[in-house]
């Protein structure tokens, strides 16, 4: 699988593409920048992009900018970024375009190298990857539409665990109870927040962070 990183800081640049490579990627390139990740992405068509979120020249949000862009421009390309913030504003847009293909990771959950290995090649087999803090956030911003206030405190649990792109057995396997009782959770959800319509893997998260977003 080819892959594009994008980290302004060169030793963390240098330790990814180095642990890509181990792991048997081939990183096409590496870059500092949001504008060069676009242009490497245009040359390169990569299968997969992993990008820092704050990157030059003001280092707020320049690479989920980008992200969004190639998401828009490529949506094919996978896309997993990695930040010490939760930058709301496009972490809904990056989120909410295209249902697959795409994670968010905190970089303190990055230094499980497992952890971080395993949501990448989720989002290579075009899945999603959430950081629990994210979609925390994320719930959180709807709070005031109230909506979620309807869901029991098992079925938050599952919506949880479900936008962190988990699917019905692993989501069982964290919570300790059988997959009936999950999918049956997973249709009072959708019942509750009026998603009933959304079925499939990836249709399901998507119906969920587009409601998350507005």
């Amino acid at each position: 699988m080819r892959v594009i990183v994008a980290e302004d800081s060169a030793l963390l640049r240098d330790g990814l593409r180095r642990l890509l490579v181990d792991e048997g990627y081939t990183v096409v390139d590496a870059v500092g920048d949001g504008a060069a990740l676009v242009e490497s992405v245009s040359r390169h068509l990569p299968d997969l992009v992993v990008a820092d979120v704050r990157m030059p020249p003001t280092h707020t949000d320049e690479g989920l900018r980008a992200a969004v862009e190639i998401r828009r421009r490529w949506p094919s390309i996978g896309v997993l970024m990695l930040s010490q913030y939760v930058e709301q504003r496009y972490a809904v847009d990056l989120l909410t375009g295209h249902g697959t293909r795409v994670g968010y990771l905190l970089k303190d959950r990055v230094a499980d190298v497992g952890e971080f290995l395993e949501a990448l090649a989720r989002v290579g087999a075009g899945g999603t990857a959430f950081d629990p803090e994210v979609v925390r956030q994320l719930l959180r911003r709807t709070t005031h539409t109230d909506p979620l206030t309807k869901l029991t405190g098992r079925e938050r649990d599952v919506l949880d665990a479900m936008a962190q792109g988990h699917n019905n057995a692993s989501i069982a396997a964290r919570l300790h109870v059988s997959q009936s009782a999950v999918e049956k959770h997973v249709r009072s959800i959708f019942d509750k927040l009026g998603l009933a319509g959304a079925d499939g893997y990836s249709r399901r998260v998507l119906a969920v962070l587009r409601y998350l977003g507005e």
